[in-house]
């Protein structure tokens, strides 16, 4: 059972501490419950609830309406909202309550829909990565575990592979050999996989290495394969012990190609300013370094 703090719900459902707090004081909405110091934490339930709410609110339903609402009436007018809404952000509201319940027929649902009214790469940048943004909130407040993390991780990562590998290659004039691999100890890779697929569908021909490749493996089959760009990167500075020096290491050790260093090594690259080094923040950076 998740266990959140009132902090926990404003990063969760967008709504403000003070407004959770008037809304549980005037309507009932929810009810605190009360650690031994006497501070208020809240279950999934309740998580589930203010979201509900809140994809409502947001929809100009009053919310003295909402709160006369019983809490089966409550899910049944929003699950007929997000049947019928063009809302990218109750797109990701819905995962959050689908992930809560480890419910991956709602999940599936939910990106066939929204891939169906958006498309492909607006899914994964206006309503995925905004979702799983809010997973990491509440992997880092121990709110999901492990398992449910490698969950939801699995079902984007085989959209993706899946995505990946539906595109027909087809070089283009001009197209690059794009070498991509994450470093040892990074095993988040969702932001790599979705550049390999932004990468193909350019017209690019991928190498994908994939999750914690050490970097003479990376470098073995460079020389096997001889890219002409190489893209890496990590989700974290958790992985890279010593950023500064990895980055040297990489330009060092794959001379004369193209470096693209992504996520919290883009910094690292930026700082250096040299020739053929390149950071990339996000997919427009990505889109314009292989054009």
């Amino acid at each position: 059972m998740g266990k959140y703090t009132l902090n926990d719900l404003e990063k969760l459902t967008g709504i403000k501490a003070d407004t959770i707090r008037i809304w549980e004081k005037r309507y009932t909405l929810i009810t605190a419950h009360r650690t031994a110091t006497n501070r208020r934490w809240y279950t999934d339930d309740d998580l589930r609830k203010l979201i509900n709410v809140s994809i409502l609110n947001r929809s100009r339903i009053k919310i003295s309406e909402i709160a006369a609402l019983p809490s089966n009436v409550l899910e049944e007018r929003t699950a007929e909202l997000v049947r019928t809404s063009t809302g990218q952000d109750i797109f990701a509201d819905s995962l959050i309550i689908a992930i809560t319940r480890l419910d991956e027929e709602a999940i599936n649902e939910l990106l066939l829909r929204s891939v169906i009214k958006y498309g492909f790469e607006d899914t994964f940048l206006f309503v995925v990565f905004p979702f799983l943004n809010k997973v990491g909130v509440m992997w880092h407040t121990g709110t999901v575990n492990v398992g449910t993390e490698h969950f939801i991780s699995n079902i984007i990562r085989r959209k993706l592979i899946a995505a990946f590998e539906n595109l027909h290659f087809s070089r283009i004039p001009g197209s690059k050999k794009i070498m991509m691999f994450l470093p040892e100890n990074e095993y988040h890779d969702l932001g790599l996989l979705y550049y390999a697929y932004i990468a193909r569908k350019l017209g690019h021909q991928v190498l994908y290495l994939g999750q914690s490749t050490p970097l003479d493996t990376a470098i073995e089959a460079s020389e096997e394969w001889n890219p002409e760009l190489i893209i890496t990167g990590t989700h974290s500075g958790l992985s890279v012990q010593e950023p500064d020096d990895f980055v040297l290491n990489a330009i060092a050790s794959f001379r004369g190609k193209k470096l693209i260093f992504a996520g919290s090594l883009a910094e690292t690259a930026a700082r250096r300013k040299i020739r053929g080094v390149f950071s990339c923040m996000n997919d427009k950076d990505l889109i314009k370094l292989l054009r």
